[in-house]
């Protein structure tokens, strides 16, 4: 067993991704499940009242590999819409599986490993700008981890599939909710399967 972490610890990171830092956008779109675990809010959960269908984007930047990133989606089932926005920190980590040539040119098959602490605001509607408090039906603090894989289609451009999954201290809001009252809280659990075409800026 040692033999064997002592071959990862050396081989994965020179596998990995070369950026030093860059920035990025990405396309998503796919299926999102959630429940609500525990509290007095679990049965009005936001996941577990959402529609099903998922799409929307996230931008970000990287310094080797630590993350920022702000992700907006949006969630419906043709009748229904609701949205959920959230502001992200954490380390994301990406192992080339192409050949050497591959690698260089930013080609080939990759796997991606991201753990991160975000932020959330949940609408049950659509948006109505300028947004205020009435609109947001529920607040978040949630740990979340990312699986993707997929290939680089050019130096620029990657397509792949991500698996976000998430746990999270909800706080009902909106006008008469307050956030140190127990009964306006509950805790849930959220996946996604998504769908991602990701567009890179390195800058380093």
């Amino acid at each position: 067993m040692r033999r064997v972490l002592v071959c990862l610890a050396v081989i994965v990171p020179s596998l990995a991704s070369a950026d030093t830092l860059k920035l990025f956008a990405e396309l998503h779109g796919g299926g999102m499940y959630g429940t609500g675990t525990s509290g007095d809010q679990k049965d009005s959960a936001f996941f577990a009242a959402s529609p099903r269908a998922s799409y929307g984007a996230l931008v970000g930047g990287e310094f080797l590999i630590f993350d920022a990133w702000i992700q907006h989606h949006q969630y419906t089932d043709g009748d229904h819409l609701s949205t959920w926005t959230q502001f992200g920190l954490g380390i994301h980590e990406e192992v080339e599986l192409g050949d050497a040539a591959q690698q260089k040119a930013h080609r080939g098959a990759y796997l991606e490993l991201s753990a991160g602490l975000w932020f959330g605001l949940g609408t049950g509607a659509q948006v109505m700008p300028p947004l205020d408090n009435a609109q947001i039906t529920d607040k978040a603090f949630l740990g979340e981890g990312r699986l993707g894989f997929g290939t680089h289609l050019d130096d620029v451009f990657d397509l792949g599939v991500e698996i976000p999954v998430s746990y999270g201290w909800f706080f009902k809001s909106g006008n008469g909710a307050t956030a140190n009252n127990l009964s306006d809280q509950y805790r849930g659990i959220e996946g996604e399967a998504l769908v991602v075409l990701r567009g890179n800026l390195r800058l380093l």
